[in-house]
């Protein structure tokens, strides 16, 4: 229990050699008293008492000291307390959102060590921390906790673990400025020492930030010191660079390129054709199933998205599959997205069930054994696609670099045939601030075209302003 009920007293003498000098102060009633060797350091010591008085610190009833002092004792280290962090996040977070966490928090344990002899070599402390220390198994009472609490790490990953257990630093060491800098240089750098992506350092810095919230939350610190460093993180343009989107008549060579690449190829053109035609995300297409379409024998036709399958290691998801099971990205767990798709893509889907029919759950689209398409394999047959439909000088350029570059060409084509913003966001499972976020300069070049519109209006109602 803390309180505000401190009284000290003055220093006494007592027969004593060893600490001739007592001080002694009352807690909420509770008498505390400290023995010293020479009444400078009995001096001392009351100077820190009353300062803390002073500064109008509690004090803890049962230790006497104050506040700050018994969060210093109690501190945990680092390594403990991002592990505990890892734990507290892993029930609610996507398979993705856990690597991502155990990335970031395997860059800044690694910084935030005293250093010392027989460190471990920095790829084995790397991979022991990564897939050890913060990644989650559940235990026998089903509580999650690091995988190296349930199961034996290698020789080398428990030798490496049990040297950052003894030389990580504090919480509260942490909170100095100099700890985080080099916390922060550590996230932003990739292991050949160049810096890595924006977005990364961003989003890793998100997760320091997090967990020294939770630091606090936990009465390991008392506020969030990471604010006061002069340190900002990197400003991103996410704007997508439409000089390497593939237009209409390059993404249709691209989608017969990949078809032409035998029965893979041929399994694999409708894949590719969700994405353009329909916006699609290739972990959108690899869940979709046929209960999910409506494709008639003539015009348009409707997906109804409910599901998305992430590819991801098998490690970091709740049933040990190498993809996750999830409702769509950034919606509800139960919400599903409606895309009218044109009768191209309604014959592709039509012509892919007649000849594969669908995997035993339903999903048209499977790996050769019958699981998730990998995005390992339909990278291949989009690299070779690329190889076959792109100029030789274009090859090694990034136009239509990866298969989601597809998604890019779709919705740039809407919003060029005009399609309103917001049913474009509605249709791509995005909202609108997104949208202009991605493909601004597509949207503002379609401002002359809104323009001449409303011209065109206010003269037929006579009020096109010419006569001022």
């Amino acid at each position: 229990m803390y309180t505000y009920d401190v009284r000290i007293w003055g220093i006494r003498s007592r027969q004593s050699k060893s600490a001739p000098y007592q001080l002694r102060w009352i807690v909420g009633g509770e008498e505390h008293q400290a023995p010293f060797l020479t009444k400078t350091l009995a001096d001392g010591r009351r100077s820190q008492l009353m300062s803390a008085v002073r500064d109008g610190e509690q004090f803890d009833v049962t230790s006497g000291l104050p506040v700050s002092e018994l969060r210093q004792l109690k501190s945990p280290t680092w390594f403990e307390h991002a592990r505990a962090y890892t734990c507290m996040k892993w029930p609610g977070a996507a398979a993705k959102h856990r690597v991502g966490i155990a990335e970031a928090m395997t860059n800044v344990t690694m910084a935030l060590v005293t250093g010392g002899k027989a460190a471990p070599d920095p790829k084995v402390l790397r991979l022991a921390l990564r897939t050890w220390a913060f990644q989650m198994k559940q235990d026998a009472t089903g509580s999650f906790v690091a995988r190296m609490e349930v199961e034996e790490p290698p020789a080398d990953a428990a030798q490496a673990l049990e040297w950052m257990a003894k030389h990580s630093l504090r919480v509260s060491e942490v909170a100095e400025s100099k700890n985080l800098r080099r916390a922060l240089t550590a996230l932003s750098r990739l292991l050949n020492g160049k810096r890595a992506a924006d977005n990364t350092v961003r989003r890793k810095r998100a997760v320091l930030s997090n967990a020294l919230r939770y630091a606090v939350e936990c009465d390991a610190l008392p506020t969030n010191p990471l604010p006061k460093v002069d340190w900002d993180p990197p400003q991103t343009d996410d704007e997508v660079d439409f000089q390497y989107v593939p237009g209409p008549e390059l993404a249709s060579r691209l989608l017969d390129a990949v078809r032409a690449q035998g029965h893979r190829g041929e399994h694999l053109h409708a894949f590719f054709g969700c994405m353009y035609y329909a916006a699609m995300r290739p972990s959108e297409v690899a869940a979709l199933t046929k209960a999910d379409c409506k494709l008639p024998s003539k015009g348009w036709g409707e997906l109804v998205l409910r599901r998305s399958r992430p590819e991801v290691g098998a490690g970091w998801t709740d049933g040990g599959t190498p993809y996750d099971e999830r409702g769509l990205k950034r919606r509800a767990r139960k919400a599903t997205r409606s895309v009218p798709i044109p009768p191209v893509l309604v014959l592709m889907l039509r012509a892919h069930l007649n000849c594969d029919g669908i995997a035993t759950d339903g999903r048209l689209f499977r790996a050769v054994e019958g699981g998730r398409v990998g995005s390992n394999e339909y990278t291949r047959v989009w690299d070779e696609a690329r190889r076959q439909a792109l100029p030789a000088p274009d090859v090694e350029t990034p136009l239509a670099e990866v298969p989601y570059s597809l998604r890019h060409a779709c919705v740039s084509l809407w919003i060029k045939a005009g399609v309103d913003p917001v049913e474009v966001a509605r249709r791509a499972g995005h909202s609108v601030a997104v949208l202009w976020k991605f493909y601004a300069k597509i949207l503002r070049g379609q401002q002359q075209v809104s323009n001449q519109l409303i011209d065109q209006a206010l003269a037929e109602d006579g009020t096109s302003g010419e006569s001022y």
